[in-house]
């Protein structure tokens, strides 16, 4: 399994693996955002969480489908799915790679790009926070899109539309965590602990529901 956790790393960060291009679009998109809504600082601060998450969520997206592609194009994923270790262990594995190389860059990157859209330091912390608990939840759940269309040749466009609207409550209590830690009225904890809660359910149920989707399409 380390074997194979160190695999994936290099694989994820070498040229064309996709860990700079998610870092890439995410600083497109929080960079976008402050021409197309003016030079007001105070919205900008204000919806700075939301353009953040939104950034970070489209930029995760992006590389789902080399979670299988690659391996199954090269006959490797046969050799994993018929190895003593479980299925499941090794979707996990996988899952936690990819997570490493293209969803840590992406909340180290957050404080940079918190300062593009004058957030205060208390509010970046925040979303780097709830980025740090939320971001593998999107992994996991994206594992299963990529299992489902591991079989076709472009399945990207397809992975995002299946996998968005699972991951919308992700991105909600991610947001409403992010407002709570700077508006006064609102809460952190108990929308930060939910979003926790999501991460450890999708952790469970992402990597046994990919594996058992990926024994079938090899069937």
């Amino acid at each position: 399994m380390i074997a194979l956790f160190l695999r994936e790393l290099r694989i994820a960060t070498r040229a064309g693996g996709g860990a700079l291009t998610g870092v890439l679009f995410f600083l497109a998109v929080v960079t976008v955002v402050p021409f197309g809504v003016g030079p007001d600082l105070k919205l900008l601060a204000r919806i700075g969480p939301a353009i953040l998450w939104i950034g970070a969520l489209l930029a995760t997206l992006l590389g789902l489908d080399r979670l299988f592609q690659a391996d199954r194009e090269d006959g490797s994923l046969d050799l994993l799915l018929m190895s003593a270790h479980p299925a499941a262990l090794t979707v996990f594995v996988k899952c936690l790679a990819h997570w490493m190389a293209t969803g840590l860059p992406l909340v180290i990157a957050t404080p940079v790009f918190g300062l593009f859209m004058n957030m205060e330091p208390l509010g970046i912390a925040a979303v780097m926070l709830t980025l740090l608990a939320g971001t593998p939840a999107i992994t996991f759940v994206g594992a299963i899109g990529a299992a489902v269309t591991v079989t076709l040749a472009r399945g990207g466009l397809l992975i995002s539309i299946l996998v968005l609207p699972i991951v919308i409550p992700v991105l909600i209590f991610g947001v409403t965590a992010s407002y709570g830690a700077v508006e006064d009225p609102a809460p952190f904890l108990p929308p930060f602990l939910i979003l926790c809660a999501l991460t450890l359910f999708f952790a469970v149920l992402g990597p046994f529901a990919a594996a058992w989707v990926l024994r079938h399409s090899e069937d």
